[in-house]
């Protein structure tokens, strides 16, 4: 139900779930910061400036979008959202959290694999203004966040 992503689409995410590096994901290991049987939670590869390290939350079982996703994948993203907030609230010593969820490309989604956001907030950052000024990090730009997170999950 309501699928866009072309015949042809190499999921960006469904590998880095099942722990693998390559051409089609700029996700790298190092970026995971939480995992169960339903779920992973990665540092995104892009930053927004003003709001660096936020986190994509995705099921480990590919699903393009919310509209055909079994309600116990739900849950479990709802639940870890809110252990991933907890600790970036203390790890990044933000100000608040905002969670961000597109679906479809009129709804902004570029990775057809759902994914939640959960991005760090500070006064007068300016994160949906800046939304589309996103950039391509490194894994070594990444893992000091991955590194705080993990931290603070335990």
């Amino acid at each position: 139900m309501y699928n866009h992503a072309p015949k042809d689409y190499k999921c960006p995410i469904c590998p880095a779930v099942k722990g693998l590096e390559n051409e089609v994901t700029y996700i790298k290991q190092t970026d995971l910061v939480y995992k169960d049987e339903l779920v992973s939670a990665f540092i995104n590869s892009f930053f927004i400036e003003g709001n660096l390290g936020h986190v994509i939350i995705v099921p480990n079982k590919h699903s393009e979008n919310i509209y055909d996703m079994p309600e116990e994948y739900i849950r479990q993203i709802s639940e870890v959202s809110k252990k991933i907030a907890g600790a970036m609230k203390t790890a990044y010593s933000c100000d608040g959290i905002t969670t961000l969820q597109n679906n479809e490309p009129a709804g902004d989604q570029h990775a057809f694999h759902f994914h939640f956001h959960v991005f760090p907030r500070y006064k007068d950052d300016n994160l949906h203004a800046n939304l589309s000024h996103k950039r391509l990090t490194t894994p070594e730009e990444r893992s000091p966040y991955a590194e705080k997170l993990k931290e603070h999950l335990k």
